[in-house]
């Protein structure tokens, strides 16, 4: 049987690992993206030409929204009945409905894939959340094999559901994320405010082995403050992806509280703030009503 050969489009940092992951087990793999210097071929067309008839696939892994919308279109015309796209970008779930109508269409299949690794997928393997027909799902399966870590199927790999659930998944690990990584955050800012504590990186590095906080996420908030200790390299300012906007719109659309996943996402936008129109409100508020004191504009 001839070993699997698959499209990528999108070969920045985590679409050129996931290619090379697929090829160190055996996969062939032709990639495409607009920069000359790490595509292997020179447009879009000329990758689905090199893919061997018959149930063509090709894997997008570009940024959502409109990059995404554009690149289904093209395939859409450059594909043939039977073909799948998988999309494993971090699009929202309701776009999946209107890729997967379009492509049907032109009866090519489509299945969404939440992935999470980041740049360590391709040492560690990714984890892959897919939505789609069971019937293409498996027929993706050495794709998805290759590119999870490796162990039982059920270990880092799952259909998660029909098209859209890969990414509804995905939105919602990103939600979690948020609330593990700001709780990791004030914990960390706290053991700097207490001078008692002499060695806050030592205490977290403590806590990764045996204790029920351990986690990736703290084993590598360790490895940045072994490289800088008092993270002075670092502005605070914290961008969010969007996905953890999408949670908290969806806990809303179904009624879900989620005040960990919401309070960490407005944690962010406090970050950005440079003077927070809100707590100026609060101190005139609190000397107001009770002559407390307010520092001057420009104090530390």
């Amino acid at each position: 049987m001839p070993r699997m050969h698959i499209g990528i489009v999108g070969l920045g940092r985590m679409g050129a690992n996931m290619r090379q992951r697929l090829r160190n087990h055996d996969l062939e793999v032709t990639g495409y993206d607009p920069n000359p210097e790490v595509s292997d071929v020179a447009s879009l067309a000329a990758l689905v030409e090199t893919l061997p008839a018959g149930r063509r696939a090709v894997w997008v892994m570009v940024p959502a929204g409109d990059v995404t919308r554009g690149v289904v279109t093209e395939l859409a015309d450059l594909l043939a009945e039977g073909d799948i796209v998988i999309e494993g970008g971090n699009s929202h779930f309701l776009d999946d409905r209107k890729h997967a109508e379009q492509l049907a269409e032109r009866g090519i299949r489509y299945v969404d894939v939440g992935v999470s690794g980041g740049v360590w997928g391709l040492e560690n393997g990714y984890g892959l959340m897919a939505g789609g027909e069971k019937d293409d799902v498996e027929h993706l399966m050495p794709v998805f094999d290759a590119l999870r870590p490796p162990g039982e199927r059920a270990n880092g790999f799952v259909h998660a559901g029909a098209i859209g659930a890969g990414h509804y998944a995905k939105m919602v690990h990103n939600g979690i994320e948020y609330g593990l990584m700001q709780a990791y955050a004030e914990g960390y800012e706290l053991l700097e405010a207490q001078e008692i504590v002499t060695d806050v990186t030592g205490t977290l590095k403590a806590w990764t082995q045996g204790t029920v906080v351990r986690s990736w996420l703290l084993d590598l908030l360790v490895a940045a403050l072994e490289e800088d200790p008092q993270l002075g390299s670092i502005d605070d300012y914290v961008e969010d992806s969007g996905e953890g906007r999408w949670t908290v719109d969806e806990a809303i659309d179904q009624a879900v509280p989620l005040p960990v996943i919401s309070a960490a996402l407005f944690a962010r936008f406090s970050s950005r703030q440079v003077d927070s129109p809100a707590m100026k409100a609060v101190a005139a508020l609190r000397q107001q009503f009770g002559g407390h004191a307010v520092r001057p504009a420009g104090d530390a």
